[in-house]
This record gives structure tokens, sequence and C-alpha cells, in this order.
């Protein structure tokens, strides 16, 4: 271990659909935060980590910020609100559509920070005119005057080497977090709930994608092999049929959709097997959102 090794937390915050999970698998390298187009992909904290002889970045993606509806969305609140307590570096992402002001109380919150914070602008390959984004980056440094501003397109990859770089200069003296051979903090299964949700939220329209919780009930690894079976649980007996489909056709899709991408990620033949079952409103049931993973 080098004697000037240095690691560090860097949390992303900001509210949904702004590109943070784009922007985590950039700076990761690694397909580790489901992305879609549809806004609360991510409803947990997922841990991506860094590592070069020198340094260990350990990059923390979090749900975007919102107000709560329903228990699910309290217990998503509070991991982006963790967030800002244990963070070396505070990456906070807009982007180019976004009212500055639109999440004022958080937004306010990352301004009494002391630990660096870097704003990230995103998706300013969509502005069209010129004076365009210097008049957003007056905007924004008016509101976070001590960030520094980084406009991006995470899309793109355009400016992301300079924000990785300005990442590893601020990273503070520190031996190594977690193993210098991790790339989560999260285990195997928790990667397949969450591909097989990314296919709900593709395959699925309106409310269905966001009633559905997805529990891996045995994952057998082998040597060159992985047997998963895997629950979809729905709050009602309707959604049930909508997620089967006509003769089980919907169901079938998304085992291969996903059965596909699991493969792809652990680079084993994969068996999957998917059933369906019906948890009256688990979003609201506190000992439904503990046995999920939600409430600690």
């Amino acid at each position: 271990m080098p004697q000037s090794h240095k690691a560090g937390f860097v949390n992303i915050v900001g509210n949904p659909n702004v590109g943070k999970s784009t922007l985590m698998n950039d700076l990761v390298g690694e397909r580790i935060s489901i992305i879609t187009s549809k806004a609360q992909t991510t409803r947990h904290r997922i841990m991506g980590i860094v590592n070069t002889p020198e340094y260990q970045i350990v990059y923390s993606d979090t749900p975007g910020v919102l107000k709560p509806k329903y228990k699910l969305q309290e217990s998503m609140l509070e991991f982006s609100e963790g967030a800002l307590t244990d963070a070396d570096i505070l990456l906070y992402v807009t982007d180019v559509i976004e009212n500055p002001e639109k999440n004022k109380d958080f937004l306010d919150r990352v301004a009494k920070e002391d630990v660096p914070v870097l704003l990230v602008i995103n998706k300013i390959d969509m502005l069209k005119g010129d004076g365009e984004l210097e008049k957003l980056v007056d905007q924004w440094h008016e509101r976070l005057p001590k960030a520094e501003i980084f406009p991006t397109s995470a899309l793109e990859h355009f400016n992301v080497d300079n924000l990785k770089r300005r990442i590893v200069e601020l990273l503070p003296p520190s031996p190594p977090f977690f193993g210098k051979d991790a790339l989560t903090d999260k285990p195997a299964r928790f990667f397949v709930t969450e591909i097989i949700r990314e296919k709900l939220l593709l395959n699925y329209d309106k409310e269905i994608p966001y009633s559905t919780e997805v529990l891996v009930e045995k994952f057998e690894e082998k040597e060159n092999s992985i047997h998963i079976m895997s629950v979809i649980y729905v709050e009602r007996d309707s959604q049930k049929g909508i997620l089967i489909g006509k003769g089980g056709e919907k169901i079938k899709k998304i085992g291969i959709e996903a059965r596909h991408d699991i493969e792809k990620f652990f680079g084993k033949k994969v068996f999957l097997e998917i059933f369906v079952k019906v948890e009256k409103d688990w979003r609201n049931r506190e000992n439904k959102l503990r046995a999920f993973g939600y409430i600690e």
C-alpha cells in the first residue's frame, strides 16, 4: 500500500431523472446502477468502488430526492439525506432543464455542507442557443456559491474525465475502506433483483413497475452456471394478471431479457425461474419494507 494512499466516499445526489445513474456508471466503468428513462429507478443506495494502487473511490448513487407519498418513498428519502452526512465529496447532479429551485429544502442543506461540493450540470448536449450555458452556470453559482461547477454530458462522456481528475485530487489521505478487488458493497443477488426490476420498468406502463418488488429466493452458483429462483411481488391480484400476460407471454419475455443481462453481468450460463405473488399494499407496510431491505 503506497504511503500516500487516498480513499473517500463520493455521494451522488439530486432530483429524479437528471442522469445520476448514467453518470455513476460512467465514473465506475461498470453497469452498477440500473438506467431507464423512467424516474425513480434507484430505490436503494448503491455503492460502486473504483480501485487503483494509489486510491479507492467509493461512489454512492442515491434515489432521486422527492416529496414522499408513501412509506417506501420516506425510506428512499432517508437514503438520500443520509448521503449528506457521510460524504467526503458531494456530487450534486442537475441538468439543463431543471429549475434550480425545484427542491429548495434539500438544496439549502447542500449549500451548508462543509465538504467539497461538485455541481454537475448534465445533458448539456441538449442546449441549443449561444450563451445558454453561461446563464445556467451563473444561476447555479448564485444558488451554491461554494460549489465547483462541471457542465457535462454523461451520455456522450463529455467532461467526465475532468470531473474524475478533480475527484481524485480532492480525496483525503486514507487506507481503503473495502478490499482492493471489491466492485460494490452489494451482494450478487442484489444485482439480479435490479436487472429484473429494470426489465419491469421497460416493459410495463404506469403504476405496475412502481408497485413491484423483486426478491431472489435462491442463488446457487456453480463453476460454469448459476441457478436463480426469484419472486416478483405486486400489490393487487389485477396487477398479477397484467404482469403475467395472456398465456404467460409477458412474464416469459421478462425472463428471457433478464436472463440475457444476468449472464452478461456474471459471465456465466444462468437458469432463471420467476414467480409472481400478491403482497397487498406492501409499500405502506413497515414489516414488508423491512423484509425488502428499505428499513435498516
